[in-house]
């Protein structure tokens, strides 16, 4: 038999730590042999003992390679010009790439067969292989990056008393059957490399920047810092109708939130731009990138039709009780608006989504009918309709003399950023009392 090195064809002397590569390259690309005991030139040496040469090789690469190859490859002694020889038969793999258990999904540790040698994948021809493994949807492809934390996540599991071992990392499809974490790992991680842009601006267009912020790390750590950025602009509008004084948010609450997860949950993350929001005195914007799943209308949307294009996102969502069914957001979202002459507006183009939510309270901006009485807004206390949580929370500092931020994560098994938020209308509304800072701050009952 002629020995000669080729696209499908390696030659070794003996048993080396570059072997690894090689067989990497073959199992990513059209599968090949390797042939050990036989030089560079195609002169055969041949082994002493080629059992012990095939063992060698599998124990090498057994937990040297990832995912497992070790079912693509097959092993023979062979004899050529009276010597033994082994040859390797390596098959293309199918949970491509294969890669360096020590380097990771990356080109450092990821090979290919270009010509008659191995070399360093790119991080195009790695995306590609992953793709073409595990398919179109995003979120179920293998991270690129394995090194990921979950500390945000599970604080956010353990304030929603929901359990985040690895087995329910498993069940909710953040790691696959070879325990390598997927995408959706990634969007949940500390190391999330998806971000939220928004922006504060005067008037009603984009030509003066009051604030601006880019929101990064897990997606609920993006959540919660997001939803406290925008609830911190919603300002309180008091008007009064006889002798009833109505107190009005510039936008109802279950539409920022509603409008927020539609962001997060609908998003098309294979691109890498950021999602965008956008507040103007008379509106805000939330522009998502990727348009509407084929086959699908706006006024299939409108009516409560929804096809997810992040499943199993969603349903870590719907697991932590953030949402409660698929396509019910925008028709809470129009409800909220049930009433009021300015409604919600949807628009999308094929790579974008947009929600545009008026601001209730901009009419008065615009002077167009009187907002207040004579006396200033800010002399006159605010009193503001309490929810379940409010009453929870004053019930507790009657009982108890006093309440804390922290008595009230635990009392409403919220989080911290709701916690605040609770305490601060209640604050607002003159029913509480803060008293120290810091650590040290308290809460008690105005009397």
């Amino acid at each position: 038999m002629l020995f000669r090195e080729s696209e499908t064809m390696e030659l070794k002397e003996t048993v080396t730590d570059e072997i690894k590569k090689e067989i990497i390259a073959f199992a990513n690309c059209d599968g090949g042999k390797l042939y050990i005991g036989v030089q560079d030139d195609g002169t055969v040496i041949g082994v002493d003992d080629p059992d012990s040469v095939s063992l060698q090789i599998s124990n090498m690469i057994r937990d040297a390679i990832k995912p497992d190859v070790t079912m693509f490859l097959h092993y023979k002694t062979m004899e050529e010009d009276g010597k033994e020889i082994v040859a390797v038969d390596i098959q293309r793999g199918t949970d491509r790439p294969y890669y360096l258990a020590k380097k990771g999904m990356r080109p450092e540790g990821v090979y290919v067969r270009q010509g008659y040698s191995s070399v360093p994948a790119t991080d195009a021809a790695i995306r590609r292989m992953i793709k073409e493994t595990d398919g179109d949807r995003f979120e179920a492809m293998r991270c690129l990056n394995q090194e990921l934390t979950f500390e945000v996540a599970g604080k956010e599991f353990e304030l929603r008393n929901v359990e985040f071992g690895p087995q329910q990392m498993r069940t909710l499809k953040l790691v696959d059957h070879e325990n390598l974490y997927s995408n959706l790992g990634l969007l949940l991680s500390d190391q999330c490399v998806h971000t939220i842009k928004a922006a504060v601006f005067q008037g009603t267009d984009q030509m003066v920047f009051r604030d601006r912020r880019e929101f990064g790390g897990s997606l609920l750590r993006q959540m919660n810092e997001v939803y406290d950025f925008i609830d911190f602009r919603n300002q309180t509008r008091a008007t009064i109708e006889k002798l009833l004084r109505i107190d009005v948010r510039d936008y109802p609450e279950t539409a920022v939130r509603e409008a927020l997860l539609n962001l997060l949950v609908h998003r098309d993350y294979s691109f890498s731009a950021s999602a965008l929001i956008s507040i103007y005195t008379d509106r805000i914007e939330f522009v998502s990138i990727g348009g509407l799943m084929p086959g699908i209308d706006l006024e299939d949307i409108m009516v409560g039709i929804s096809v997810c294009r992040n499943q199993d996102l969603a349903n870590v969502f719907y697991r932590l009780r953030l949402i409660e069914a698929y396509g019910t957001g925008m028709r809470k979202i129009m409800r909220a608006y049930e009433g009021m002459e300015e409604k919600p507006v949807i628009e999308t183009t094929k790579n974008a989504f947009k929600i545009i939510l008026p601001n209730r309270n901009a009419k008065y901006e615009k002077g167009t009918e009187p907002a207040f009485s004579a006396e200033p807004l800010e002399n006159v206390p605010v009193v503001a309709p309490l929810g379940d949580r409010e009453e929870k929370v004053l019930e507790y500092a009657r009982t108890h003399g006093a309440v804390t931020r922290n008595d009230v994560i635990g009392l409403l098994e919220v989080s911290a950023s709701t916690a605040a938020r609770a305490l601060k209308k209640l604050v607002k509304s003159n029913l509480l009392r803060q008293n120290g800072k810091a650590r040290s701050t308290n809460y008690t009952i105005v009397k």
